[in-house]
This record gives structure tokens, sequence and C-alpha cells, in this order.
């Protein structure tokens, strides 16, 4: 496949591993803006570039808002800096939330394990003293 070749939805799903549904979900949103033909729809490879940073952004944690603004500044003709700068920054950000929730979570892991420690030492107490 060329760089310039069109794709057809079924191609991007195929591709991507989105479903149709995902594709006119992004399209709806403005983050995708495929060539119309009827209610065929084809994708360029501009496309193709703009759902992967979107399928980046949302395996990242990004709000469509935050993937929206990013895809928005790839056109403001600084040779991308602003566009590299933002997605650094909110990058920074997300991985600081993923860093609590993750200490968050091992936290709880821990927790619950020594629960479950607890119930066990006081069912075999229990199982001893009946039988």
């Amino acid at each position: 496949m060329s760089d310039d070749q069109l794709m057809t939805i079924r191609e991007m799903c195929d591709l991507f591993e989105v479903t149709p549904r995902t594709l006119r979900f992004y399209e709806q949103k403005e983050l995708l803006f495929p060539i119309r033909e009827g209610q065929k729809r084809l994708f360029t490879r501009r496309d193709r570039a703009r759902l992967k940073l979107i399928l980046r952004g949302k395996r990242f944690g990004f709000s469509l808002e935050e993937i929206r603004q990013l895809l928005e500044l790839y056109d403001k003709g600084d040779q991308q800096r602003t566009q590299i700068a933002r997605s650094y920054e909110i990058g920074q950000e997300r991985l600081a939330d993923m860093i609590r929730q993750r200490d968050d979570l091992t936290m709880a892991i821990d927790e619950l394990k020594d629960q479950l420690a607890w119930g066990e030492q006081m069912l075999g107490e229990l199982e001893r003293k009946a039988g």
C-alpha cells in the first residue's frame, strides 16, 4: 500500500483493530475527516496518522478534548514544536496520575492480601477448635 492510497472503512478497521462505529464516532467528533463519496468513506494517509495518534492518546488516558487540541496544533506551522511541547506537558501530567493510581492500587492489593491472610488464619483456628 502506498502512503497516498485511500482506504475504506473496512481496511481502516482491519489495520487499526477498531470497529466501524469507532471510526464514525471519531468522525462525528471531528477528529477524522474522511472523504465522503455518497455513503462510502475513504480515509487518507493523514486520517491514518491522526487515528494512530488518537488511539495512542486514548491508551495513555488522554481525554478526547486533549487529543483534539493536540491534533489541531499540527497545522500551527512551527514544525510541530507547539504540538510536541504540549504533548510532552500533558504526557508528564498523565504519567504522574498513572503513578499515583499504581501506588494506590499497590497499597489496596497489599491491604487485601493482609486481610485474606488474616481470614485464612481465622478459618484455620476455627476449624481446629471445631475439629
